[in-house]
C-alpha cells in the first residue's frame, strides 16, 4: 500500500474519531441548560481577553508564514489580528451569550378537533461542520454560535489561520470546562491537509450540516462533493444603486462606506450603478471621493466619459468579487435597469438602493432577489452582529433552511410535540 493511501487512512481515522466525539457531545449539549451555555460563552470571552497576548503571538506566526507564501493584501487583512480585533472577538462571544437561547422555544401551538395538542419546538441541528478560509474570528463566532444553539462544531479553518484558530479554540474549551460541558462540543481539525475537507464531506453519519465560508472555488467544491446538506455562503458581489431621487450627499457617503470601510469583507460593494438621468451631476463627485480614498474605478463607456481615469470594464468585472480597493461602475436606465443588472450579475448576497422616493424603494425591495436588500444604508451592514444576532457564521445565499445572516436561531430546526388522551385514527 502506498504512503499517500496510508496517510489518507490515518487522516480519515482521525476525522472519524473527532466526529464520534462530536456526536456524543452534541447529545449532551442539546440537553444542556441555557444558563450553562451562557456561562461557557462568558468564560470563553474572558479567556480571549486574558490570553490576548498568546492569541496575538499565534497570529504573528500565521502572518509570518503568510508573508512567505505571498498571500494577497486583502487576505492578509482578513487574517490579521490586533488588540482591537481581539477585543471584538471577545465582545462577540459576550453578545452571543446575551442572545436568548433558541433551543426549546415554542414556535406555534394548536389543538385539533380530535383533541390532539400539537406544538412546534426549536431543536439543535446536531453536529455542524464549518469549513472556512483565512479569518480567525470565524473560529470564535462559529464555535460560539454552535454552542449557543446546542450544536457540536467541527471547525476546519483555513491553513493561513491555523495557529490563531487553535489559540481561540483553547479559549472556547476553557469556557466549556467551566460550565461542565464536554470540550468535544467544539473541535478543530488538527491538520492543514486539504484532503480533510473531502473526507469531512463524506461523513454523513457523523455530521448533520456543512457550512462553507470562503471563495467561489471552496463553495463550489463543497456543493459538488458534499453528501451532507449545505448552508452555502457564496461570494458577495454586492451592489449600490444611486437612483434619480437620491440625496447626492447621502449617496456619496453610502457608496464610500460600502466600498472602502473594509474592502475585504463579504458585504463590501463591488459594483456601483447610477441612474442615467442624474449620472452627469451625481456620479463625478462620488468618483472623485473614491479616487481620493485610493479606489480603482473600472467603468462602462458612460462612466469613462465622466471620468477619464477610469479603466474600461469588461463583462467579467460585473461578475467579480474583488475584495480589494476596486469598484466597477455602470450607468443604467433607471431602477428597472439596476434591478436587471443585479439579478443578472449579482450573487444574491446584499444590494442597496439610495433614493428618497418611497415607491421606487419599495419596488427595489420587492424585485431584487437577494438575501439582504437595503434602502439608504451601506452594504457593510450585512453582518449578524449589526442585525442584533450577536454574531454570524456567514451570510447564506441559499434559499432553503436559512437565508441571510446565519446566527443561533438559523442553526436550529424544529420538531413537533403531539399530546393526546387516547386518540386513535379512524
Amino acid at each position: 500500500m502506498t504512503a499517500p493511501r496510508l496517510a489518507e487512512n490515518a487522516l480519515g481515522a482521525t476525522l472519524r474519531a473527532i466526529g464520534t466525539e462530536a456526536r456524543a457531545a452534541s447529545d449532551a449539549l442539546a440537553h444542556a441548560s441555557g444558563e450553562a451555555k451562557t456561562r461557557a460563552l462568558h468564560v470563553a470571552a474572558e479567556a480571549v481577553r486574558t490570553r490576548s497576548a498568546a492569541i496575538l503571538a499565534a497570529n504573528a506566526r500565521d502572518l509570518d508564514e503568510a508573508g512567505r507564501t505571498n498571500l494577497s493584501p486583502p487576505l492578509i487583512d482578513r487574517l490579521m489580528l490586533d488588540a482591537k480585533r481581539v477585543e471584538a472577538i471577545a465582545a462577540g462571544l459576550d453578545a452571543v451569550a446575551a442572545f436568548p437561547d433558541p433551543v426549546g422555544t415554542v414556535l406555534a401551538t394548536w389543538t385539533r378537533p380530535n383533541g390532539l395538542e400539537i406544538s412546534r419546538v426549536r431543536t439543535p441541528l446536531g453536529v455542524i461542520g464549518i469549513i472556512y478560509e483565512s479569518r480567525p474570528n470565524v473560529t470564535a463566532d462559529a464555535g460560539g454560535l454552535c454552542l449557543r444553539s446546542g450544536n457540536a462544531a467541527i471547525l476546519r479553518g483555513g491553513s493561513e489561520s491555523f495557529h490563531s484558530s487553535n489559540a481561540l479554540v483553547a479559549c472556547l474549551h476553557e469556557g466549556l470546562r467551566a460550565a461542565g460541558l464536554p470540550e468535544h462540543a467544539v473541535q478543530m481539525v488538527p491538520t492543514r491537509d486539504r484532503e480533510a475537507v473531502g473526507l469531512m464531506l463524506c461523513m454523513s453519519d457523523l455530521i448533520d450540516v456543512i457550512v462553507p465560508r470562503g471563495g467561489r472555488s471552496l463553495i463550489e467544491r463543497v456543493q459538488r462533493e458534499s453528501r451532507i446538506p449545505v448552508i452555502a455562503h457564496l461570494e458577495g458581489i454586492c451592489h449600490v444603486y444611486v437612483d434619480r431621487a437620491a440625496d447626492p450627499a447621502k449617496a456619496q457617503a453610502i457608496v464610500l462606506n460600502a466600498k472602502m470601510r473594509r474592502v475585504s469583507v463579504c458585504g463590501a460593494a463591488e459594483t456601483l450603478l447610477v441612474d442615467r438621468a442624474v449620472a452627469a451631476e451625481t456620479l463625478p463627485p462620488i468618483l472623485r471621493a473614491l479616487h481620493a480614498a485610493g479606489c480603482e474605478i473600472r467603468g462602462d463607456g458612460a462612466t469613462r466619459a465622466l471620468d477619464p481615469a477610469a479603466i474600461p470594464a469588461s463583462e467579467q468585472d460585473w461578475r467579480t468579487e474583488y475584495l480589494d480597493a476596486i469598484l466597477s461602475v455602470r450607468v443604467v436606465d433607471g431602477v428597472d435597469g439596476a434591478i436587471e443588472h443585479i439579478n443578472t450579475f449579482g450573487s444574491h448576497h446584499t444590494d442597496a438602493i439610495v433614493t428618497e422616493d418611497q415607491a421606487t424603494a419599495d419596488h427595489f425591495l420587492d424585485r431584487v432577489d437577494s438575501a439582504i436588500v437595503l434602502v439608504n444604508a451601506s452594504t457593510q451592514f450585512a453582518d449578524g452582529a449589526e442585525f442584533g444576532m450577536g454574531a454570524e457564521i456567514g451570510i447564506s445565499t441559499s434559499k432553503l433552511h436559512a437565508r441571510g445572516p446565519v446566527g443561533a436561531e438559523q442553526l436550529t430546526s424544529f420538531k413537533y410535540l403531539v399530546r393526546g388522551n387516547g386518540q386513535v385514527r379512524p
